[in-house]
Parts: C-alpha cells; sequence; structure tokens
C-alpha cells in the first residue's frame, strides 16, 4: 500500500521580481501535516508561505519538464520547480493549479472602464473639435494649400479602380473655359482668403466638395446629372461658401486629430493612411447642420448678386430625390441632417421675387462644359449623358449601366 510522505523537501530557483538574479532556495510540502500551504526558505533565512489555493502554474516554453508558479498575493515572484515527486504531489493539492486568478473589484474595474471611455470621447468629440476650430483660424493659407494638394493627389489615386495611374482630370479648353465663366459671374473674390481651384475629375460619382486651400473639386457625374449650367453654379455658390468658412480645413484638422487620439489608444496610423482617410472624410463630408446652413445662406447671396436663381440648388436636390427615393446616396450621405428638406425649401424661398438678369452659360457652352471630359460621355446633339463609364487614368473605361446605377452615389455638394 502507496503512503503519502508527511513532507517534501527540495530545492528549486526563485525569482523575487525585484533583481534579475535567480536564488537558490528551499522548498517544503507537508501534504501530511499542512496541506495547505507549500513553504520557500530563502538565503538570508526568512522563509515566504504562499496558501495552496493562491498558487497557479505559468506557462514556461523554455523548460516544458519543470514547473513555474506564482502566487495571487505575490504576482512579481516567480518559482522555478523541477523536483518531480514534489510537482506530482503539488498537482493533486493545489486545485486551481491550472485557474486564472478571480477578477477583484470587478465593479471597480468597470466603473474605470467607462470613465476611460467616457474620457477618449470627451477628447474626441468635443476638445478636438474646440482645438481644430481655433486651428483653423490661424493656420497659414500656405499651410492649407499643402494639405489640400496632398489630400487631392490621394482622392485621384483612390479613386482609380485600376491602381495604375491616378483619376484622369477633365481638361478640355472650352469646358474650362465655360467653368470659368461660371466662377466670374459669381464673383466670390471679395470674400476669399485665397484663390479659387477648380478641378473635375473623370468619375461617375454625382458630387462635389471643398479642399484645404481653396481648391474646389466635381465630379463628372455631377455635371452630367445637372439639367443646366444654373445648378452648377448653384453647386460651385455652396462649396465656395465652405472656402469662405475654411470648413474643409476644420474637418480634416478634426480628423487628424481623432486619428491621432485613436493612434495613441489602439496603435499607431501609418502617414498614408491617414492621409487616405482624411481624403475620404473630405470626399464624403458631412459638415455640422450649422456649417451647412452657413454654406447655403452664402450660396443664396452669391447666386442672387450674381443675378442666378437662389433656388437652382434647392431643385437639383430635389430632382434627384424625387427620381431615385430616399433609399440611395443623396438621402443616406443627409442622415446626419435630418432638415435637408428645410434647406430645400429654403433655396427656393430665397429665390422668390427674384428675377435673373440672364443665363450664366450660352447653350454651346453648357456643351462645351458638359463635354469638359471627352465626348464619349455626352449623346451628341441632345446633352444627355450616356451610361455611366468607369475609366482609368489613361481614360480607357467599361460601360457600368444606367446614368444613376446601384453603384452611384447622390451626394450633394458637400
Amino acid at each position: 500500500m502507496n503512503t503519502i510522505p508527511e513532507q517534501y523537501d527540495t530545492f528549486a530557483d526563485f525569482a523575487d521580481g525585484k533583481s534579475a538574479r535567480l536564488a537558490r532556495v528551499g522548498v517544503r510540502l507537508e501534504p501530511a501535516v499542512a496541506p495547505d500551504r507549500l513553504h520557500i526558505g530563502l538565503p538570508d533565512g526568512q522563509a515566504v508561505v504562499w496558501p495552496i489555493e493562491d498558487i497557479r502554474q505559468l506557462p514556461d516554453q523554455a523548460d516544458r519538464a519543470g514547473l513555474v508558479l506564482s502566487a495571487d498575493d505575490d504576482q512579481v515572484s516567480r518559482l522555478f520547480l523541477h523536483d518531480e515527486a514534489v510537482i506530482k504531489a503539488l498537482r493533486g493539492l493545489a486545485q486551481n493549479l491550472h485557474q486564472r486568478k478571480p477578477v477583484q473589484n470587478k465593479f471597480r474595474l468597470f466603473k474605470w472602464a467607462i470613465a476611460a471611455v467616457a474620457s477618449v470621447a470627451l477628447i474626441v468629440m468635443v476638445l478636438v473639435p474646440v482645438m481644430a476650430d481655433q486651428l483653423a483660424r490661424i493656420l497659414p493659407p500656405e499651410g492649407e494649400k499643402a494639405l489640400g494638394d496632398t489630400t487631392y493627389e490621394n482622392i485621384r489615386t483612390a479613386l482609380n479602380e485600376t491602381g495604375i495611374a491616378p483619376l484622369k482630370v477633365c481638361e478640355t479648353p472650352a469646358g474650362l473655359a465655360a467653368m470659368r465663366k461660371i466662377l466670374t459671374r459669381l464673383n466670390p473674390d471679395d470674400d476669399l482668403p485665397y484663390k479659387i481651384q477648380v478641378d473635375i475629375l473623370d468619375h461617375e460619382m454625382v458630387n462635389a466638395f471643398a479642399l484645404p486651400g481653396g481648391r474646389i473639386v466635381f465630379f463628372r457625374g455631377l455635371i452630367e446629372a445637372a439639367e443646366n449650367p444654373e445648378e452648377v453654379a448653384a453647386v460651385f455658390a455652396h462649396e465656395i461658401g465652405h472656402v469662405v468658412n475654411r470648413d474643409p480645413t476644420r474637418d480634416a484638422l478634426r480628423a487628424a486629430g481623432s486619428i491621432g487620439v485613436l493612434g495613441l489608444l489602439f496603435g499607431d496610423f501609418a502617414g498614408g493612411t491617414l492621409i487616405l482617410f482624411l481624403a475620404n472624410s473630405l470626399v464624403n463630408a458631412t459638415y455640422s447642420q450649422k456649417a451647412e446652413a452657413g454654406a447655403d445662406v452664402y450660396a443664396h447671396g452669391l447666386m442672387s448678386n450674381a443675378g442666378l436663381s437662389p433656388a437652382a440648388l434647392g431643385t437639383m436636390f430635389e430632382r434627384l430625390r424625387a427620381k431615385h427615393g430616399d433609399a440611395e446616396g443623396l438621402v443616406a450621405h443627409f442622415a446626419a441632417h435630418p432638415a435637408l428638406s428645410d434647406r430645400i425649401e429654403a433655396s427656393i424661398s430665397a429665390a422668390e421675387g427674384f428675377e435673373s438678369t440672364g443665363p450664366v452659360l450660352t447653350p454651346e457652352e453648357w456643351r462645351d462644359l458638359r463635354n469638359i471630359c471627352g465626348t464619349s460621355h455626352i449623346i451628341e446633339g441632345t446633352g444627355a449623358p450616356t451610361p455611366n463609364t468607369v475609366r482609368d487614368g489613361n481614360g480607357n473605361g467599361t460601360k457600368t449601366g444606367g446614368q444613376f446605377g446601384s453603384g452611384n452615389k447622390l451626394l450633394p455638394a458637400d
């Protein structure tokens, strides 16, 4: 009959967590007399007692034959045990050997977690916007333009599905002359912190947006979707309103600040990822209701002063929404702005009693503007857009269906 020894005595290596040197210690296990504790005799004559129920085994990839132990109340110390008889006896006594230490003060940890989340939310949603607003006022125009130029080039690269070359810039001389004529008619120079630079990209997306530094970008799809040049002028005026108020710069600084905070918490973001995120946020910018209202009011005034109807912006969005419903890009883009109907109505109301001083473009100039990316996009003689074409940086592409297929984003000009 096997009998359990009254005690086991052996030697082991002990790390106290304070120095890098291992100490040779004596270990005593007394299953018959004191099965609830493990005695560790230190070289200086002192003893450490670990309750058996608090002892946990730690993984040791370097020495799988031995046993690495810690105690719940002594997390930094380690005991390296190699005596097979003691290891076997300890395994029989220590029922919690392979279990994790119970989490204590769960409610306190929960409160700390909530406080941490609230702190991050406060920084991202309050402090970062406040700082972005302040920086947008003092950032020199050269810095804004550099940010806008970098973001613009990354947008061209990101939107080209081939990945070979940046998205084609539309620049037929007659089309550019028509766009310059619209800008001259609007005449916003007195309000601008810097000169306006306009680019038209060969993409079917129905969108336009402003970048830091005064660059305004139109997509071919928006010009094709407009029924008349006054609608393009209204979108242009709205984006100029964002430039005047420096909304793109403010939005870019907010996005960069938020990414920086989140990068510190969850891992650093590479510079390229940051730029692509900024590009995406500016293409699909949903400014605050205050910023949108400000750009709208500015556009109404600019259109009126130019002798053009302020209702053009509202009628364009009204027509697109009526034609394509509320389920697609237009309303999805404005999900954060439930007052879209009020904005459309405001533009129409701003035109009450208004008398136009004449069209912004002649029929020939309007045709030139619609052909700014090349005649392949326009049905000759009608000015109506052909089915969408997805193009690479060399102008090559394939048709993808009707003018407003499921791949399109019916985005207003922000």
